[in-house]
């Protein structure tokens, strides 16, 4: 197996090692609520990591501060015109440093697996994910032009069902590891929070069609962008955007351009009552999912509520 190919897995275990033992280190009394601002750890994206609702950022999951744990636990729900996702998970921190994660994932194909022939065909994934933030505070350094920085990997493990056979024979692997780096800066003042993650990736539609795919089996380096701006403590607005690798642009299985894959984007509201609970609605953008099946955009909402500590 080439060395590039063994990188990511290899830093993925390394990285849930000195997880694992951060937080069994951890003292009872480590267990508070934390001193973080209310919405400066995000809310849980759909993989399970902090952040926005479709990338993550440098934070680290639920208000633990140096010496304690926090964490967070969501359920998110997508709605688009043909498709839905369910999603939920749960995240643990250690000392505002570590993060360990984990998401389940399940699409309902809608018209694709009835035409298909596969009526009710819903496509699963779990998420083991592992962050380590490198240097910076975002709010200690609020008023310097340094960012937080965190390093994170994400495996992931899909399941297509009756799919499985069909994406095996485009090439698609049915697990893949991610791996990204994120900045994030938060202007305190004028309340504004500015996040970018580079992600390292061979994810067909975020895995849920595996990853890989004939003639492209090498990562790719795909940028995301988040914004936010808290408009009162316990209220936020912004925007994201995630830009996806398209493995399956040269297949033509169903078609010139049938299984073309766009970029994601949403505009969202956080808002937070207290530091133990938070609800995020979004308009999403998941482009074209399938276009030889179903040849429209598909736009909707995205609903998600988390508990944290």
């Amino acid at each position: 197996m080439p060395r590039h190919h063994r990188l990511a897995p290899c830093l993925a275990g390394r990285l849930a090692i000195t997880g694992a033992l951060a937080l069994a280190c951890a003292s009872p009394s480590a267990w508070a609520v934390g001193g973080k601002l209310l919405l400066t750890g995000g809310v849980s994206s759909i993989d399970g990591a902090a952040g926005g609702g479709l990338t993550p950022w440098a934070v680290t999951g639920g208000y633990g501060t140096a010496g304690e744990i926090g964490g967070s636990a969501f359920a998110t729900r997508v709605k688009t015109q043909d498709f839905s996702v369910n999603a939920y998970g749960a995240a643990l921190a250690y000392g505002d440093r570590i993060e360990l994660s984990f998401a389940r994932q399940s699409f309902d194909t809608g018209p694709v697996g009835t035409t298909l022939s596969m009526p009710g065909l819903k496509l699963r994934q779990d998420i083991v994910g592992v962050k380590l933030r490198v240097f910076g505070d975002a709010v200690l350094d609020s008023d310097t032009w340094a960012p937080q920085v965190a390093l994170g990997v994400q495996h992931k493990t899909s399941d297509a069902g009756a799919l499985e056979s069909t994406l095996a024979s485009f090439g698609a692997k049915d697990s893949g590891t991610d791996v990204y780096v994120s900045a994030t800066k938060l202007f305190l003042a004028p309340g504004l929070l500015v996040n970018g993650t580079l992600r390292a990736t061979k994810a067909n539609q975020n895995g849920l069609l595996g990853f890989g795919a004939t003639g492209h089996t090498s990562y790719r380096l795909q940028p995301e962008v988040s914004l936010a701006w808290l408009l009162r403590r316990d209220l936020a607005i912004g925007a994201e955007y995630r830009a996806k690798p398209d493995n399956f642009r040269d297949n033509t299985a169903l078609g010139a351009g049938a299984l073309n894959e766009d970029d994601w984007a949403d505009v969202f509201v956080a808002w937070a009552p207290s530091k133990h609970f938070s609800l995020t609605l979004a308009y999403v953008d998941a482009g074209k999912i399938v276009p030889g099946v179903v040849n429209k955009r598909q736009t909707g909402a995205y609903l998600s509520a988390q508990v944290a500590f």
